[in-house]
C-alpha cells in the first residue's frame, strides 16, 4: 500500500531533498553509502530490502517500496533493472534522475538471449546499477550473477558466494546455474544483443496475475503477523478482501488461454489453491479463531508452494 502524500513529504525531507516537478532537474540528495562487496549479510535500507553488492557498481535487491527510489538516488544509482513481472515506476525514477529497464525472467533460469540483453544494458547504460526482483533474493541474484559473469566482473566462485549472501533458495536450480554455467561474453555477442532497453515489458496475462497474487499474499502475511488483525502500517487493509483478491485472481487464471495450454494438472493445482483461499476468506468473514485462521493459511501457502515446486521452480 502506498503512503499518503504528507508522509512521503516527511520522508523526502528526512533524506535531505526537496520535491521537484517533472520539468525540474533531479533533486539533491544527501549521499547514502552503497553496500560493499565484502559484506557478508544483506542490507536493509529505507524502502529497500535484501540489498547485496555483487560488484562495486552493481547491486541486487528488492523492488523499491515507499521511499526506495529516493534511497537509490541518494546512493548514486543511475540505472535500475527490474527482472520482475510487475510494471516498474518508470516516471517516478526518471524524476529522480534514474533510468528504468524492464527485462523479466523466471525462476527456472535465464536463456542466453536474455543474459546478453541484461549484460549489454549494464555495459552500455550509466552506472551504478541496481538489479531487482520482488524480494531481492532469487531472480535478481541470478540475474546479477549472469551479468557479472557475462561481463567478466565476477568469477563463478564469487557469483555463487554473492547468491548465498542474497539468500537464494537451493531449490531454484535454474537460477543457481547462472552462477555455475554462464560464460564470458565476447564483444561481438554483446554488440549483437538488443539495445532496446524497454522501460516496461509487456507481460502476459499469466505473469501479471501471478504478480497480483504475490502482492495480495504479502498483504495476507502482514495480517497474519499482526495476529490476524489489521497491520498498523497498513490501516486500510481488509483481511478478508485481500484473500478474496487471491481467490478472484486464481479464478481468472483458470480461464486464461495460456494457463489452459499448460494442461489439466496445472489447472487442478490452481483450483486447489483457490479452494484454500475461499476457505480462508470464509474463516475471516465468520470471525474464526486464530488457530483456525492459522490452519487455513497453512493450507493455502502449502497449496501455492506445491504448485510452485511442480510448475515454477
Amino acid at each position: 500500500m502506498r503512503l499518503l502524500l504528507p508522509a512521503l513529504a516527511i520522508f523526502a525531507l528526512a533524506l535531505g531533498f526537496s520535491c521537484a516537478s517533472a520539468g525540474d532537474a533531479p533533486p539533491h540528495f544527501e549521499p547514502i553509502p552503497r553496500p560493499s562487496v565484502s559484506e557478508a549479510k544483506p542490507v536493509d535500507l529505507p524502502g529497500l530490502h535484501n540489498v547485496v553488492a555483487y560488484t562495486d557498481t552493481m547491486m541486487s535487491g528488492s523492488q523499491p517500496e515507499h521511499g526506495g527510489l529516493e534511497t537509490l538516488a541518494a546512493m548514486g544509482i543511475k540505472t535500475i533493472i527490474s527482472v520482475d513481472g510487475a510494471q516498474p515506476e518508470v516516471e517516478a525514477a526518471q524524476r529522480l534522475g534514474m533510468r528504468y529497464v524492464h527485462l523479466p525472467i523466471g525462476y527456472d533460469g535465464i536463456d542466453d538471449t536474455r543474459k546478453l540483453e541484461l549484460a549489454r544494458a549494464v555495459r552500455d547504460l550509466p552506472g551504478p546499477v541496481y538489479v531487482h526482483c520482488h524480494h531481492g533474493k532469487h531472480r535478481s541474484a541470478g540475474a546479477a550473477s549472469a551479468i557479472g559473469l557475462s561481463l567478466g566482473t565476477l568469477t563463478h566462485e564469487s557469483a555463487a558466494a554473492r547468491m548465498k549472501v542474497s539468500g537464494t533458495a537451493p531449490d531454484y536450480k535454474g537460477l543457481w546455474a547462472c552462477a555455475s554455467d554462464t560464460k564470458l561474453a565476447s564483444t561481438s555477442q554483446l554488440d549483437a544483443a538488443s539495445n532496446a532497453f524497454p522501460a516496461r515489458w509487456k507481460s502476459t496475462g499469466l505473469v501479471q496475475l501471478m504478480v497480483d497474487i504475490d502482492y495480495a499474499m504479502e498483504n495476507v502475511k502482514a495480517v497474519e503477523k499482526a495476529q490476524w488483525g489489521v497491520p498498523t502500517e497498513h490501516p486500510d487493509l481488509v483481511p478478508a478482501a485481500e484473500v478474496g483478491r487471491i481467490s478472484h485472481y486464481l479464478r481468472e487464471l483458470e480461464d486464461d488461454a495460456e494457463v489452459k495450454a499448460r494442461g489439466a494438472e496445472f489447472v487442478e493445482h490452481l483450483r486447489a489453491s483457490r479452494a484454500a483461499a475461499d476457505k480462508l476468506e470464509k474463516s475471516f468473514l465468520d470471525k474464526a479463531a486464530p488457530d483456525a485462521l492459522a490452519a487455513d493459511m497453512k493450507k493455502l501457502t502449502s497449496s501455492c508452494k506445491s504448485c510452485h515446486v511442480k510448475f515454477r521452480d
